[in-house]
């Protein structure tokens, strides 16, 4: 679905018409959060958002794996997995699964470590553990209660922020802003935080550390395109940040093409981009969430073999601080389940 235009609008007639509701949606969140959750007899990294809609968690959760594997660690993923029909907990087969099955996001995570999904969070942490698991890193759930977490890491996009700050249905917040800071052990700003500034104040004023980072498309994808001009689509939480990081990074966008977060293409569309692409001599660009969406079905499969994967991946500009307060918070979690009871 489509975010109503007007969460991203100072609050105005529609967003005060829905305020009761929203005290009441924000009261229930709020309470949620501050439940303490079940352990996982392992440390736990959750990636999460303010608010509805994508801001981007899953190449933090990877870049967050990517550090734990580093230093040795054994990440696993657990994610709802958005958009799939499989409850779980089930390990995710990128061989066997389609988007269908478990959602896109958890493919895409799939290709870095063991990932798991499951709506009943607890029921998957239990899978990870079995899975061989030293740290579980979840891909959003930081408003779900059921498990614990060590390190919680809220995620914003730089230019949307979060909107006119209200709580759902008046606004994009999935809970009220302070209640969710209030949880959160680090700030992740991605791209240039004109949008985000209150939200950067918040925090630094409960002494979270802000933490300011980029969405970096793969430059060898970059220079085989060989300065190609490019039909850009994409249906995700904002394409507008997907066209724009291409433009960014000196690919010639001729035209663009936005569907909704996790659209699923239908035969007519995926149609569509293919001849619009081959009258205008133009290459198909998408994300890699989309490409995911468009394998394994015969119907997209022409648009799946002529549709162009951008990969991205998130830098922070001080990932250095970042990774020693991310591995003390573990060894934190370990000492305090090593306590006696």
């Amino acid at each position: 679905m489509r975010e109503p235009a007007f969460w991203r609008r100072k609050p105005g007639l529609a967003a005060r018409l829905l305020a009761p509701l929203s005290l009441a949606y924000g009261a229930v969140a709020g309470l949620r959060l501050r439940q303490r959750g079940r352990r996982a007899g392992m440390p736990v990294v959750c990636i999460g958002n303010f608010t509805v809609g994508g801001a981007g968690k899953t190449p933090t959760a990877l870049a967050v794996a990517r550090m734990l594997a580093t230093a040795g660690e054994r990440p696993v993923f657990l994610s709802r997995g958005y958009g799939g029909r499989l409850v779980g907990p089930v390990l995710v087969d990128p061989v066997r699964h389609a988007a269908d099955d478990v959602g896109d996001e958890p493919l895409l995570l799939a290709r870095a470590a063991a990932a798991i999904v499951a709506r009943a969070r607890v029921e998957g942490a239990a899978l990870a553990a079995a899975a061989g698991a030293g740290v579980v890193v979840m891909d959003d759930g930081f408003q779900n209660p059921s498990l614990a977490k060590d390190f919680s890491v809220l995620v914003v996009d730089g230019q949307r922020g979060i909107g006119n700050g209200r709580v759902i249905p008046a606004g994009p917040l999935r809970a009220p802003l302070k209640a969710q800071l209030a949880r959160a052990h680090a700030l992740v700003v991605i791209g240039m935080a004109t949008g985000a500034a209150d939200v950067v104040a918040a925090a630094r004023a409960q002494g979270i550390p802000v933490f300011a980072a980029w969405l970096r498309p793969d430059p060898g994808f970059v220079a085989a395109l060989g300065g190609g001009r490019v039909l850009a689509f994409a249906g995700i939480g904002d394409p507008q940040k997907f066209f724009a990081t291409l433009v960014d990074a000196g690919i010639p966008v001729a035209a663009t093409r936005s569907f909704p977060d996790h659209h699923r293409y239908t035969k007519a569309e995926a149609q569509a981009l293919c001849d619009d692409a081959d009258r205008d001599g133009l290459i198909l660009v998408t994300t890699e969430k989309d490409h995911v969406r468009l394998t394994g079905d015969e119907a997209l499969a022409e648009l799946a073999a002529h549709a162009h994967a951008l990969p991205v991946a998130l830098a922070l500009e001080d990932e250095e601080t970042f990774r020693s307060l991310l591995l003390e918070r573990l060894a934190e979690a370990r000492r305090r389940a090593a306590e006696p009871s």
